[in-house]
């Protein structure tokens, strides 16, 4: 009788364990978004000839005091190499969260629309393993004097093969906004 009652505790203990650790394996991997509050697009000409920082900065979130942006004005008929840098500059040592993104690229891709007098052509530079753009280098090609704005979204696990988005149109890209913030373009 007692070995028969160690048998059946075994058993059940057995089938306890092995259920608990299929569980285990059914659990989704969490994959926390960082908390970006600042983002630097440093822009130069291929020859150095110029070279300009825009730059966001909202230390303390949503609410509270409004982001401080700066954008300085670009050189109208201009090739612009341009490169994004993200970071958590809420915490010290601030925490990069470019270097994030670029790993997790299948996942990410970054969206630039201009609007108004702003007439820019931007083509992607950097892709994902995929071969599908990631943007955070760009070239950005300015036209004409004139102003505007420039709407940048980062978008999270965006349909990278839906239409016009390997070519940066976010109409169709679904997925979630990670960041999304407009600057002021003036081309002179």
């Amino acid at each position: 009788m007692k070995s028969q009652f160690k048998y059946r505790t075994f058993i059940y203990l057995f089938g306890a364990i092995a259920s608990l650790l299929s569980c285990a394996d059914d659990t989704p991997i969490v994959n926390e978004s960082e908390l970006i509050t600042s983002m630097y697009m440093v822009m130069e000409t291929p020859n150095g000839s110029d070279s300009v920082v825009f730059s966001f900065k909202d230390l303390d979130g949503d609410g509270g005091n409004p982001p401080v942006i700066f954008a300085p004005k670009l050189k109208s008929n201009t090739l612009y190499q341009t490169s994004l840098r993200l970071l958590n500059e809420s915490v010290s040592p601030p925490i990069e969260i470019t270097d994030e993104i670029v790993s997790e690229g299948t996942d990410h891709q970054f969206f630039y629309t201009p609007s108004g007098q702003a007439n820019l052509q931007i083509s992607y530079l950097d892709f994902d393993s995929l071969g599908y753009p990631i943007g955070t280098k760009t070239n950005i090609l300015t036209g004409n004097a004139g102003s505007g704005l420039l709407k940048i979204s980062l978008k999270h696990l965006p349909e990278k093969k839906a239409s016009g988005v390997q070519n940066g149109n976010i109409t169709n890209s679904g997925g979630e906004t990670d960041i999304e913030l407009t600057f002021d373009l003036v081309l002179e």
